[in-house]
């Protein structure tokens, strides 16, 4: 077995290419939905192979005179450029309702549901459970639609370097997805416990009249 990996490991073939270098090639992929989801899978595996080889490999030329590494960066350029764009695309829709969720969270902390009293200036259902469960979830909502949105707007304005791809970018864009979603939730409470709040005071309040 060891004499196996060191044979796989040492290996170079008539393009003096070496495992590495057949490592930083492109492999067509349908497996992988998003080119930049893509290009993490083959940095993911550039690297793992890399660890496998002795460290000279990483200066080894082939026949066209270039290194493992720019071998990857030339079979790479293009899934770059279509990672780059789908990143952008996505972070530009998903900012966009990002902003819409904290603009609609934002105008609800100022209009609470009931209104204030006229005298003391403080909601007129502050001690209502409904109404702590509305002020929870819109802190929480306008705190995770933010935070959605930076993540975005970093996106956004990226590098885009080959290493980007690798863990800065998805991690940016899946804690923006993640709180994005959270936001959406929290909103929903939001406008679940406003609605039951005054709903329940009405029906109350008609009840009353009725007796």
């Amino acid at each position: 077995m060891g004499t196996h990996k060191l044979f796989t490991t040492t290996f170079i073939d008539k393009q003096r290419n070496s495992m590495l270098h057949l490592a930083g090639m492109l492999e067509p992929s349908k497996k992988i939905s998003g080119a930049a989801l893509q290009m993490q899978r083959e940095l993911q595996w550039f690297k793992e192979v890399e660890k496998v080889v002795q460290p000279s490999y990483e200066e080894i030329k082939n026949k066209d005179g270039k290194i493992p590494r720019e071998v990857f960066t030339e079979e790479h350029k293009d899934l770059v450029g279509k990672g780059e764009k789908w990143m952008k695309d996505t972070a530009s829709s998903c900012a966009t309702v990002a902003a819409l969720v904290v603009t609609v969270v934002f105008a609800a902390a100022f209009t609470v549901p009931g209104g204030n009293n006229s005298e003391q200036g403080i909601p007129i259902y502050l001690k209502e459970t409904s109404f702590m469960i509305f002020a929870v979830s819109d802190a929480l909502g306008l705190f995770s639609s933010s935070t959605s949105l930076l993540m975005f707007l970093g996106i956004l304005t990226s590098r885009y370097s080959e290493e980007d791809f690798l863990k800065a970018l998805p991690m940016r864009l899946s804690i923006g997805l993640i709180t994005l979603f959270f936001s959406i939730a929290s909103m929903l409470v939001a406008f679940t416990a406003a609605f039951h709040l005054v709903l329940f005071h009405r029906v109350n309040g008609s009840q009353f009249q009725l007796a």
